[in-house]
């Protein structure tokens, strides 16, 4: 049985997005061209939200409809008003962010193959922005592989 030895390489990247309202925004091809300049075409990458108050998912990006129902499904659980929260610190439109973020993630990791994220042909990558006012968020993305 012979082995094939690759070299691993890494690489490491900070992208910002202003996001002008809450919802829900689609990602996938700032990911993409991103890896798409690095070396590596196979391997792991980690993309990780560095807000309390927004997350990420991996969503069907075919049909807006499934977005909207996310949107909607959010709200009724945790409602906008703040009503059936006690955190109080950073005002009544950050309460029920953080119970959304709990139920999603701030970290996400996916294959890469032939130098694209192992997603399906409905898949993307959404960043989850649950605050009312504008924002600017920052992601980390990271890539190891050959």
């Amino acid at each position: 049985m012979s082995h094939t030895l690759k070299m691993s390489r890494q690489a490491q990247q900070r992208l910002t997005f202003n996001k002008q309202e809450q919802g829900l925004y689609e990602i996938t091809r700032d990911i993409v061209s991103w890896i798409e300049s690095q070396p590596t075409t196979t391997g792991l990458l980690a993309v990780f939200y560095r807000h309390p108050s927004a997350s990420l998912t991996i969503q069907e990006n075919a049909d807006p409809a499934v977005l909207e129902d996310l949107q909607h499904f959010f709200k009724q659980l945790a409602p906008e008003d703040g009503s059936s929260c006690s955190y109080t610190i950073e005002g009544p439109d950050n309460r029920p962010p953080h119970i959304k973020d709990a139920l999603t993630a701030t970290c996400l990791s996916n294959s890469v193959s032939c130098g694209l994220p192992a997603l399906s042909v409905w898949q993307g990558i959404f960043l989850l922005e649950y605050r009312l006012p504008p924002h600017n968020r920052q992601i980390i993305l990271y890539l190891t592989g050959a």
